[in-house]
């Protein structure tokens, strides 16, 4: 995606939830603890990381035992010293105090949460892009210094895969044929992001690449799980050692030596994520910030008629009326359907699209709309989709579309859907049903008014199966061209 790639639109929770979420989140919720445990004799050495003889104590306050409940608590800390929730007063004699943000967490507005959140976000996000510390340990025992490069380890692609991988996945969420808020498959997220979109059949190599990369991304995620951006079910460590075994004894072979699931394979063993709702915001916050064009079901709701109809142009159409019920729940019905009817519009190439958004958004006003809609029949523009949208609400007295407004509205909401599907077979059927039901429809069609005849004319003899009505349809797109420039 390039930077002034547009996503589809993303349905947030409100900011209050999402402030509860994110103050309940395990790591965040245990920074706080820490930054108000931390106090006078608190030491942290010269990086701001607690000293290791304070590391019991603070376990101890955030009331975790065992083996990990060190790495825990200074996993937190450090989170708490890079949002900002402590201070370091003295770098010479490592003394701390609690950090002006600390307060936001009690006294700040949701927005404020949030903010200090993003922040802890962050922190995670560059410690899942660092190698396996155990790694390095050993390179350090064995050579002193270390090159990360020796440990085939690249830290910037590295954040760049991951970044990818993140990408995806919110793309999927948010996709209206994407599985919304159900979990991905691990596997089906990583093949995302390194298998060709034109390679019909994963090379073993590739395989292999997914294979390693879902084991990296299992690591990355158990990461990621406690600052709340995501639900994770981890690989099934079953799953890895019955790997290994056949490595080891030679039964694998080719692509079954690799941790990808067959078709008949259970898919949760390989592991299984969803972003959470408080992982949406997170992710469109970053993707805002990296200039991608990131919209939000709701934005449009205070916005004008003409927004509303261009904004939505792009939508899917689910989230397209999900926008237009907020804008319309704004409005007076009456008032609303004489803005939207008058934004509709125009003979520019996204006039199509509006009158059709327009459409849509009038089929959820209620009765109330019949005086704006019968102001318009005799528009050229707008008299069709008047008389249609009167005559499906049982309107009396609904004066018959004449022969060239019939035409001119069947143009418009061809070329509406071609903007809004491309050649889909939604379109495709539309395109045959139109050439069956008119037998002269050709003839007729290429002296339509209508700015985007020829073009839809064009489209129709792209998509119609028949190669006779294709090339009729091709010859009356010649037509109206030369008609549009004499």
């Amino acid at each position: 995606m390039s930077d002034s790639s547009t996503l589809p639109p993303v349905r947030l929770h409100a900011e209050a939830e999402l402030a509860r979420d994110a103050l309940s989140t395990p790591l965040l919720s245990r920074a706080a603890r820490l930054a108000r445990w931390a106090g006078p004799d608190t030491r942290v050495d010269a990086g701001g990381a607690l000293v290791d003889e304070q590391l019991p104590a603070a376990a101890e306050a955030l009331g975790l035992s065992g083996d990990d409940a060190a790495a825990y608590a200074s996993e937190a800390w450090r989170v708490a010293v890079d949002t900002g929730l402590v201070e370091i007063t003295d770098e010479e004699k490592g003394t701390v105090a609690a950090g002006a943000d600390l307060a936001l967490l009690t006294g700040g507005s949701p927005h404020d949460v949030l903010q200090v959140w993003l922040g802890a976000l962050e922190a995670v996000l560059a410690d899942a892009s660092v190698p396996d510390l155990g790694a390095v340990v050993d390179a350090m025992a064995e050579g002193g210094e270390v090159d990360l490069s020796s440990l085939g380890f690249d830290p910037e692609a590295e954040a760049e895969f991951l970044e990818g991988v993140l990408g995806n996945l919110y793309l999927l969420t948010v996709s209206e044929d994407g599985p919304g808020e159900g979990p991905v498959p691990l596997p089906a997220l990583a093949a995302s992001v390194l298998v060709p979109g034109d390679m019909a059949e994963p090379s073993n190599d590739v395989l292999q690449q997914v294979s390693d990369a879902m084991m990296r991304l299992d690591g990355q995620f158990r990461l990621l799980e406690p600052v709340g951006l995501v639900e994770y079910r981890p690989v099934d460590e079953a799953l890895l050692t019955e790997t290994e075994t056949e490595t080891e004894t030679g039964t694998g072979e080719g692509a079954d030596e690799t941790a990808v699931p067959g078709d008949e394979t259970d898919v949760t063993r390989y592991g299984l994520v969803r972003l959470t709702p408080l992982g949406l915001y997170g992710l469109r916050a970053r993707l805002l910030e990296a200039g991608f064009a990131v919209p939000a079901v709701g934005e449009l709701a205070d916005k004008g008629a003409d927004a509303l109809l261009d904004g939505t142009a792009a939508f899917g159409p689910a989230a397209a009326q999900a926008e237009t019920e907020q804008w319309l729940a704004r409005r007076e019905p009456l008032a609303a359907a004489r803005e939207l009817l008058a934004a509709a519009r125009g003979s520019d190439g996204g006039a199509p699209l509006r009158r059709l958004r327009c459409q849509q958004a009038l089929s959820l006003v209620g009765a109330d709309a019949e005086p704006a809609l019968r102001e318009v029949l005799d528009d050229a523009e707008l008299g069709g989709l008047a008389r249609v949208w009167l005559t499906e609400h049982g309107a009396r007295d609904v004066p018959a579309p004449s022969e060239a407004m019939v035409f001119w509205l069947t143009i418009d909401t061809v070329a509406a859907q071609l903007a809004a599907e491309g050649n889909s077979e939604e379109l495709r059927a539309l395109v045959e049903g139109l050439a069956r039901q008119h037998s002269g429809f050709f003839g007729a069609a290429w002296r339509v008014g209508h700015p985007a005849t020829a073009d839809v004319l064009e489209a129709m003899g792209r998509l119609h199966p028949d190669k006779r009505i294709a090339k009729e349809a091709r010859k009356a797109a010649f037509k109206a061209r030369s008609q549009q420039g004499a």
